[in-house]
């Protein structure tokens, strides 16, 4: 775990949670023993390793728990890298594997196990969502055998709705009563459930609407002022419309040919797709397909998404962190 200063670049700290050997291995193009993103909740900053476990520090790098929650076994040995969900007391852990799934509840002050719930699924690499709703909180996990919803206080099943492919990795998102769940590998779509019952929702008039076109194996979509936006691995863009459905532009292809891993990310008014190869496309957001610019960091190899804070964008190559910010240092 590293700490760099964010106007100098400089580690400020780096943390080795743990020294072992691995019981299987991970994408070697595409992944690391490392894959997970950390979240923070501004003063503590949380570390899940999958197998390797899970690590609390403060900001100083000071290590306050660890736990270990038992080795996963994941399909072909492509690794693990699903993020943890972080809501208010509580951390949310999803261990879906090739057998024994399950979803955990932990203390985030303390790591004690709060409560664990059995899933029905095999290996997919999606974090959970916490959402708020109707005065109650719930936890959101997407499957491919179906995408479930948890009560966050004890774990109990609220509703479940089958419909995606599998290798799950887009993160759900939500707006208002709705929550959207995408899959991209064999059988792809994109549902829009809208939260409010209980039970098995497959079939139903719960799921608004579905998208089997333009799916995205591995890109989380972005969600602003009720559009929704939708990278495929292959470089074409697609804007709905996230309540109807309704195409705003649908697969449109970007510039050039491109191949992507990494998310998509907003700013400003405008989307940053940043693919495998260099570049990093910036895209006019609305309801007309717009480049704005094209900026090339010649021999980068991207497929972290970007982070932005404070004006300043984040880009995280194979071997290089960059900051692109008009700030003068």
């Amino acid at each position: 775990v590293l700490c760099l200063d964010k106007k100098t670049g400089k580690v400020v700290w780096e943390r080795t949670a743990i020294a072992t050997s691995p019981h299987e291995g991970y994408h070697h193009m595409y992944g690391s023993f490392a894959s997970s993103s950390p979240v923070t909740d501004g003063k503590h900053l949380y570390a899940f390793f999958g197998s390797r476990g899970i690590y609390c520090y403060d900001l100083d790098g000071k290590l306050i728990w660890q736990k270990d929650l038992g080795r996963m076994k994941m399909r072909l040995s492509y690794g693990e890298g699903a993020a943890p969900a972080l809501g208010q007391e509580t951390l949310i852990l999803t261990f879906d594997q090739e057998s024994g799934s399950f979803i955990v509840a932990l203390d985030k002050n303390t790591g004690k196990e709060l409560w664990r719930t059995d899933r029905d699924e095999q290996s997919n690499w999606t974090m959970p969502l916490i959402v708020d709703f109707n005065g109650g909180r719930q936890v959101v996990a997407a499957g491919a055998k179906k995408v479930r919803s948890y009560d966050l206080t004890d774990g109990k099943l609220i509703w479940e709705c089958a419909g995606l492919g599998p290798n799950v990795i887009p993160a759900p998102i939500h707006q208002e009563d709705i929550v959207y769940v995408m899959s991209g590998y064999l059988n792809p779509n994109l549902m829009a459930i809208r939260l409010g019952r209980t039970g098995d929702l497959t079939g139903s008039d719960a799921v608004l609407w579905s998208q089997t076109r333009g799916t995205s194996y591995s890109a989380s979509p972005v969600l602003l002022d009720n559009k929704l936006y939708i990278l495929t691995d292959k470089g074409m863009l697609s804007c709905y419309n996230a309540r109807t459905g309704a195409p705003y532009y649908q697969m449109t292809r970007l510039p050039k040919p491109y191949s992507f891993k990494s998310s998509p990310v907003a700013a400003n008014g405008k989307l940053y797709l940043t693919a495998e190869d260099e570049d990093v496309i910036v895209v006019k957001m609305g309801e007309k397909f717009e480049v704005l610019a094209t900026n090339t960091l010649a021999g980068q190899f991207f497929i972290s998404t970007p982070a932005i804070a404070d004006g300043e964008i984040f880009l995280r190559g194979q071997s290089t962190l960059f900051c692109i910010s008009d700030k003068r240092r």
